[in-house]
């Protein structure tokens, strides 16, 4: 085998599922992704904004870069169950005892390392969902799938349920066909079925609107016309990946990390308001919902219960209404008038 097959062998030894390679260029989707921007719909992550200049090219993460090895992994395990009263719906990404990112950057980090004793003097470097990259576009270019009208990578055999990440390299690779066929055809269900409309046009979020961005990344009130939306969900969404035709068969993942918690999904949400900072801490502080933090998940917790109507959380809203968080206590005051 040649150094890029062994590369790909090593990354499947190593534990991804997924694996191509491509140039590294100017990525085809930029011009769309300054367009998201000035439009506003990044919401609040400013952070995007500010390293605007970095996304134009991967020199923006590593200025010798020749190459790039695009990876996925897959984390579906059990479809969705419904969610009693009470209870609230977490993204299938976040049902597991760990943090992908963790995961993933050990990974990558034996990933890169074995590439430097292959070539000495090479330098690489491994990223993961928090770099100035154009990941879904690399990925296309890689060949893995095609981006759907919902935004998400879709390839043909594992659906969307994976993450992605990269290797950037100044290693010059053999490459990949880019995947040029979408076969999303005339299929809308993502954008019919999405529950707060966060789709102006097929291929576009808005994140603004975008139940995993509201719940996840968005660090104010909720606007209440969005609330209604969000149904049962705590933390992220999956609508939009569980209606698209190409999800009906996901590959499933053997990672142990992933597989479901017992109280994970759904999560008790009265129990959360009854938590101590520390238990709160000790509950989530290696898993996703970390990145919420206690007082977005109270937030949303609450808005839930409103949604839910569920009338044996008032107790636990009304002595919430004293919390020190502004916007936990609004959240609670909007479901207790919910429920009535």
């Amino acid at each position: 085998m040649n150094l890029t097959e062994r590369l790909k062998h090593q990354a499947h030894a190593t534990g991804f599922d997924l694996a191509g390679t491509c140039p590294a260029v100017a990525p085809d989707g930029i011009h769309h992704f300054y367009r998201w921007l000035e439009n506003g719909f990044a919401g609040d992550m400013g952070y995007i904004e500010q390293r605007r200049d970095a996304y134009a090219h991967p020199k923006g993460v590593l200025p010798e870069v020749r190459s790039l090895l695009v990876l996925g992994t897959y984390y579906a395990t059990t479809d969705h169950a419904p969610s009693p009263p009470g209870f609230g719906r977490v993204s299938n990404y976040a049902w597991g005892e760990g943090d992908y990112h963790d995961l993933i950057h050990g990974r990558l980090k034996q990933l890169v390392k074995w590439l430097s004793s292959e070539v000495p003097s090479s330098r690489s470097r491994g990223v993961v969902d928090t770099a100035p990259l154009l990941e879904r576009d690399f990925a296309r270019l890689a060949g893995l799938g095609w981006v759907g009208k919902n935004t998400m990578l879709i390839n043909r055999d594992a659906g969307s349920y994976f993450f992605l990440a990269a290797v950037l390299t100044d290693v010059e690779l053999e490459y990949d066909d880019r995947f040029s066929v979408d076969h999303c055809g005339k299929c809308t269900a993502c954008l019919d079925q999405c529950p707060t409309d966060a789709f102006p046009e097929p291929y576009v979020l808005d994140a603004t609107k975008c139940i995993s961005y509201l719940t996840i990344e968005h660090r104010t009130a909720i606007d209440e016309s969005l609330r209604q939306g969000i149904g049962d969900w705590l933390f992220g969404c999956d609508v939009c990946q569980q209606v698209c035709p190409w999800n009906r068969k996901p590959q499933p993942t053997c990672e142990p990390t992933f597989h479901p918690l017992n109280n994970m999904n759904p999560i008790d949400l009265c129990e959360l308001f009854e938590l101590t900072d520390d238990a709160f801490r000790s509950r989530f502080r290696k898993t996703p919902l970390w990145r919420a933090k206690r007082t977005l998940i109270l937030r949303n917790a609450a808005i839930v219960l409103g949604n839910q109507k569920f009338g044996p959380a008032k107790p636990v809203l009304r002595r919430a209404l004293n919390d020190s968080e502004e916007i936990v206590c609004d959240a609670c005051q909007w479901a207790l008038d919910r429920i009535g």
